[in-house]
This record gives C-alpha cells, structure tokens and sequence, in this order.
C-alpha cells in the first residue's frame, strides 16, 4: 500500500495536473513514481527538468538505462529495478546483458563497464572517487563530459530510488525483484 497519495490528474490540483499532464505527453503514461512525486510539485518539476537534459547528453537511450538499471540495484529499489528492466528490453538489452548490469559486470562493451564501475565508485564514496578510479575511467575512454553526467545520472536515480523507499508506491511495472541470487 502506498504511504502517499499517487495523484491523478483529476486528484491534483492546479500545478500538480499541469505537471501530471506534462508527464502524460513526455512518456505516454503516468508511471505511479511520478504520481506520487506529484505530492510535492517542486519535487517532480526538479526530477523531470534533470531527467530531460541528461536525455540530450552523452549517452544513448540504451546507456542510460543500463545507468538507471546499475543504480536501482545497487539501492536495492524494487520500483526502479522492475522499470529500468522494462525499459532496458525495449532498448535493446537482451535479459543477459540487463542481469550482467545488475550485477555490475560485463555491460556488453568495455566503455560502458568503466562507465558503470565509475558510476559505482561515485555511489559508494559519495562522490569522492579516488584519482585511479578517474584515471581508469579515462583510459578507457570516458570522457569529461560523461564523468559530469555520470554525476548527474546518479543523482537523478538516488532521487528517484530513494523516493520509492519513502513513498512506496504501488508497482506497475512486472515485478523483478531487486535481491539478486548470488
């Protein structure tokens, strides 16, 4: 059961609908994280704004779904994980690849491993990665520009992640647990 309210554009009032209905044309549907984000306006108008400009950076569609796939795991958010399982198929990722992202392991190309493992870096030491972890992420090729949005992907996802702990709201995507089988 849900701890806050997962609004609908005929529930919300004046500022939430419009963000609602923005969402509504964005994405074709009202997944319940924003339903719920909803409760604070602020909070959705900042979330969506992030999301849209990491939209038009570095990474492909495919990337970015196996950042946000890497991150839910790695907070343990069954929502997020279920969603970005979804969304990582139709992109492309086959059910191997999206359970070696999950892992943290084989993302497909050696690039996108490092770009995972700096992601991981980043989320373990709160930022403070150690200067090999961004001489290895340079050396094998991740840009300036992707270490800023790999930041930026991160916080997106925390926000998102740490969102569906407190709000837990209702899944509507197919269940994929978060707890992986060792």
């Amino acid at each position: 059961m849900p701890r806050l309210p997962q609004l609908t554009v005929e529930t919300a009032n004046e500022e939430q609908r419009e963000l609602l209905e923005g969402t509504l044309k964005q994405l074709g549907k009202l997944p319940n994280l924003y339903a719920a984000l909803a409760n604070g306006p602020a909070a959705l108008r900042g979330y969506l704004a992030m999301r849209e400009a990491l939209v038009g950076g570095s990474f492909s569609a495919r990337q970015r779904e196996q950042l946000a796939l890497y991150i839910a795991q790695q907070n343990d958010c069954t929502y997020c994980v279920s969603a970005h399982t979804l969304r990582g198929g139709k992109v492309g990722l086959s059910e191997q690849e999206l359970l070696d992202t999950r892992h943290g392991g084989d993302a497909g190309d050696p690039h996108m491993d490092q770009v995972l493992r700096f992601a991981g870096a980043v989320m373990a030491t709160g930022g403070r990665v150690t200067d090999e972890a961004l001489a290895d992420a340079r050396a094998a090729g991740v840009t300036d520009a992707e270490i800023a949005e790999i930041v930026g992907h991160v916080a997106l996802n925390v926000l998102s992640n740490f969102f569906n702990h407190v709000a837990q709201p209702d899944l509507d995507f197919p269940l994929v647990p978060a707890h992986l089988a060792e």
